[in-house]
């Protein structure tokens, strides 16, 4: 070997090392998940007519390969009986607005039909989605509840449980200020920091959006 050729021998030896380590980082998909919770406890289902809207929104944005899910907050939601509607859109754009046309239907059979449920449990619902976007295998997963963010229990229901959410984007949209938060408003300042500290703990990102407008930014991919 030539003298003159070493320098070339070893640059391809460095490149050739570079591109290993570099596949052997864990790539994350480019594709997004999102699932929904909506609150449909007491009056706020009154607000679900405002839910399908943000849902249509949703639906527009996302394509191929991204993971969306519907589900119901009710008494108990860490199951996946309350998953209202659920896909993964596939590749081909007459199949992926075929499945956006059956969402959209059975979201409107379900606002239509909906019984308010007498409690409220949002940290169930919160599980079941990190269970259904961790299965989906999506790349920048985000879970919206759409709830005035009471949580309300039945007797023996136990949810004193950390929220795994690292690289989760957790997001409070709709947020109504209840009666009592209007005599006392460190009610609903309460509420917020509560949510905010238990999801920040389990290494997510805490947002509250009230201006559906602001909701673009959040699912754009990264």
């Amino acid at each position: 070997m030539k003298i003159g050729h070493r320098p070339y021998l070893l640059l391809l030896v460095v490149a050739s090392l570079f591109l290993q380590a570099c596949s052997d980082e864990p790539q994350v998909p480019n594709t997004r998940g999102v699932y929904m919770l909506m609150d449909t406890s007491g009056t706020y289902t009154k607000e679900l007519k405002q839910a399908q809207r943000v849902i249509n929104y949703i639906l527009s944005e996302l394509g191929p390969g991204d993971s969306f899910a519907v589900a119901r907050v009710d008494t108990g939601s860490f199951s996946e009986k309350d998953i209202v509607s659920k896909v993964t859109f596939q590749d081909r754009p007459s199949m992926t607005n075929q499945q956006k046309r059956v969402f959209r239907e059975k979201i409107d059979k379900f606002v239509k039909t909906v019984k308010g449920s007498a409690y409220t449990d949002i940290t169930g619902g919160i599980l079941q989605g990190i269970e259904f976007l961790n299965e989906a295998g999506t790349g920048h997963n985000t879970i919206l509840i759409f709830s005035d963010l009471k949580e309300e229990l039945r007797k023996g229901y136990k949810r004193d449980i950390p929220l795994s959410v690292n690289n989760y984007t957790v997001v409070a949209l709709n947020v109504t200020k209840l009666r009592s938060d209007n005599i006392d408003p460190r009610e609903y300042l309460d509420r917020l920091e509560s949510w905010r500290l238990k999801v920040e703990s389990g290494g997510g990102e805490w947002r509250v959006i009230n201006d559906m407008s602001r909701l673009e930014k959040i699912l754009h991919r990264k």
